[in-house]
């Protein structure tokens, strides 16, 4: 009996183990296999905490995108997507839809211009 719950035990303590290792490498992308994810980096407009929030949570609307991570000072949105699910260019026609031109949308005029004044950014030409 004694040893039926040792047993019992240590299994369960490697498959905790086996459990916590997926989630770290999930964590540092090694589960992903070749193909699945595509880090990118576009350069995305914004002042401030408010832009950042409603830049990464448009982003991550998107299916498939699985991080995004803007830079406040740089203005660069990184991006971990599924390239079998999403694309930059949809990405970017999301985060353009709530009001941040991006280096290749630009958003609409009248979304931008409802944005709250400290996030009206100094807009860029747009290619």
């Amino acid at each position: 009996m004694r040893t039926t719950i040792l047993i019992l035990a240590f299994a369960s303590f490697l498959i905790s183990g086996v459990k916590v290792n997926t989630v770290e490498a999930e964590d540092n992308n090694f589960t992903l296999s070749p193909g699945e994810k595509k880090t990118e980096t576009v350069k995305v407009y914004g002042n401030c905490g408010m832009c950042q929030a409603r830049i990464e949570k448009a982003a991550k609307s998107v299916d498939g995108v699985k991080k995004a991570q803007w830079d406040k000072e740089k203005k660069e949105l990184t991006l971990t997507f599924d390239p079998e699910l999403t694309s930059v260019e949809a990405i970017e026609k999301e985060i353009a839809a709530v009001g941040h031109d991006t280096e290749n949308v630009k958003a609409k005029d009248e979304v931008y211009n409802n944005l709250h004044s400290c996030c009206q950014y100094d807009r860029p030409e747009v290619k």
